[in-house]
């Protein structure tokens, strides 16, 4: 008897005690802190699998912090059983992997479901909405054959676009958050600027003794960030991402031209997919002279680095045939997974890559013709050492020019130690992990010291060539 009551108060404090991790791990939910409420439903869903409160908790904080695929399984199970909230985050998942049809179904099953409850669809219904956005571009995913790409860290994507210089320049702007186009000419910039916490869009016209004011581009800038412009040859149509109203997650390329009667731009349009995805996308450039296109994009990728995609650019828009195409096919176009893929016409394919090439070699011509690239102030650039007028800051240079070497080295050796891990099992990732954390550390540290020791280059120098 007293064993049974023994046993009997144990299951009551086990008991209690899952009640309350559970509602624990709802609360971190709750309150948006979503990996730990990920961990924390890590170790309830192996106490209990079949749990369609637990398996929705688990599925939707696995959605938030980046692994909708792996979220599938969960929702689905919970769905199943009609546990709340199942289907709307089914339909979240579902559009991450390109499922639209599926997607639509459980928002719509889920809006069903809160009519009968007399529940408030007008949340549900916007994000319906939004939803039916995506379906009407995945509808109509442009055809463009992408003919190469490159993984390269995101503070550097900047060096893989080879274009001409009769298609304009572009450089960092603002601590490399955003960027300045210049036009071929070398009288106009459309700049990326920092205003208010937020990135948004400024014109600037060359005067005879420099860079006269900047001016907002009233028509353009939002309360969100407005970034990386790029203005084609016709001097009117400008490309530029936005991450507010009308993208499909992140930032999202966008394209409007300039209106000179009333001096302003036109209502943008979102260029719609492969360009764009639930991920951040931007930096769209055209050069018109090789025929070749360029775009940056962070999906699927690890948070400091990005894949800049080179293709080539569509006289006038082409797009799949959704009613007779294989749905397959156009997820992967949509997606851009194999860039082969979209290799349709192998001439067009071949002439593509060989301007690429051409470029690539012209610009290392070019390179090996000077030390170095310097840009000191908008009306000076180094390219060699008897450019330097002040001792100090030539001095000073060599030891930015170490530090970036340092740099890219550290950035190389992460990215390999990555690999490693990603390949080892859970003995050898125990063993990559200090290594990696370590360099995860001294990769931002170097990265500023860089930052400020090139302000102190331009400070000597700017000083000297004043005196």
């Amino acid at each position: 008897m007293k064993r049974y009551i023994f046993y009997l108060i144990a299951w009551c404090c086990m008991s209690t005690l899952s009640a309350q991790t559970l509602s624990q791990a709802k609360k971190l939910f709750d309150n948006g802190e979503y990996e730990k409420a990920k961990t924390a439903f890590t170790k309830l869903i192996k106490g209990s699998p079949n749990s369609a409160e637990i398996n929705y908790y688990y599925g939707a904080s696995l959605y938030e912090t980046g692994e909708a695929n792996k979220a599938v399984s969960y929702l689905e199970k919970s769905a199943k059983k009609n546990y709340i909230g199942a289907f709307r985050y089914l339909g979240k998942v579902y559009a991450d992997l390109y499922r639209f049809d599926e997607a639509v179904e459980n928002y719509e099953t889920h809006i069903d479901w809160l009519n009968e409850k007399n529940r408030d669809t007008e949340e549900a219904e916007a994000e319906l909405s939004e939803l039916q956005k995506k379906v009407r571009m995945f509808k109509s995913v442009e055809k463009v054959a992408v003919i190469d790409s490159f993984l390269i860290n995101k503070a550097q994507f900047l060096e893989a676009y080879k274009i001409s210089s009769t298609s304009g320049k572009l450089q960092w702007n603002d601590a490399k958050n955003g960027t300045i186009y210049e036009n071929e000419m070398g009288n106009k910039r459309i700049i990326s600027e920092m205003k208010d916490s937020l990135m948004q869009l400024y014109t600037q016209e060359r005067l005879l003794d420099g860079w006269g004011e900047k001016n907002a581009i009233e028509s353009l800038n939002e309360d969100c960030n407005v970034n990386f412009p790029f203005l084609m040859g016709d001097g009117t149509t400008l490309y530029y991402a936005s991450d507010g109203e009308g993208t499909l997650g992140g930032y999202d390329i966008f394209v409007t031209r300039y209106d000179s009667e009333d001096n302003t731009y036109l209502r943008p349009s979102n260029i719609g997919m492969p360009f764009n995805s639930a991920a951040n996308d931007y930096m769209y450039a055209i050069d018109e002279f090789n025929n070749l296109g360029w775009f940056v994009t962070d999906r699927e990728q690890p948070a400091d680095m990005v894949c800049v995609y080179v293709f080539i650019p569509n006289e006038s828009k082409q797009t799949y045939n959704y009613e007779s195409t294989d749905p397959n096919v156009i997820k992967e176009a949509a997606t851009l997974r194999s860039i082969q893929a979209t290799w349709t016409d192998e001439d067009q394919v071949r002439a593509g890559r060989q301007r690429l090439a051409n470029l690539k070699y012209a610009k290392e011509e070019d390179a090996k013709k000077t030390d170095f690239h310097f840009i000191v102030d908008d009306s000076a650039t180094y390219t060699s050492w008897s450019d330097f007028r002040s001792k100090e800051a030539q001095n000073a240079y060599r030891q930015l020019l170490q530090k970036e070497k340092d740099l890219n080295q550290l950035q190389t050796s992460l990215e390999k130690k990555r690999e490693e891990y990603a390949s080892e099992n859970g003995v050898g990732k125990k063993k990559l992990e200090p290594s990696i954390l370590d360099l995860e550390k001294r990769i931002p540290q170097l990265i500023e010291e860089t930052e400020k020791l090139t302000y102190e280059v331009r400070r000597l120098e700017i000083e000297k060539l004043r005196k």
